[in-house]
């Protein structure tokens, strides 16, 4: 148990270093929004596993509380980022409208 538990930490240890030098380094800033959640999934399977190793259920509070609402910041940053280019295939929004199709107001100007 103890060399699959060193095998876990030096595993988790490498996954945080990568990730780390992708906050520092990344070059954009969703990139860092996305090390960030990368992080906190590392922080979650380190807790996990401490509370594996030492059976110990002390931890899994904060390991559900971190696990439910690690995501949101993440959601709510790619909800609010603008697209660098349009998606094919999508509805142009209002003000990449060519001037001579009608508008969506039914006629009115």
């Amino acid at each position: 148990m103890t060399v699959v538990a060193f095998a876990v930490a030096v595993l988790l240890a490498a996954a945080f270093g990568m990730a780390l030098i992708r906050v520092v380094y990344g070059p954009s800033t969703l990139d860092r929004i996305v090390a960030n959640d990368v992080l906190l999934a590392i922080t979650v399977g380190a807790i996990a596993t401490e509370a594996a190793y030492t059976r110990d259920a002390t931890g899994l509070p904060i390991l559900l509380g971190l696990a439910l609402l690690g995501p949101v910041a993440s959601i709510a940053v790619g909800r609010f980022a603008a697209p660098a280019r349009p998606i094919p295939g999508s509805a142009p929004h209002e003000d990449e409208r060519p001037e001579s199709q009608p508008s969506d107001r039914g006629g009115q100007p």
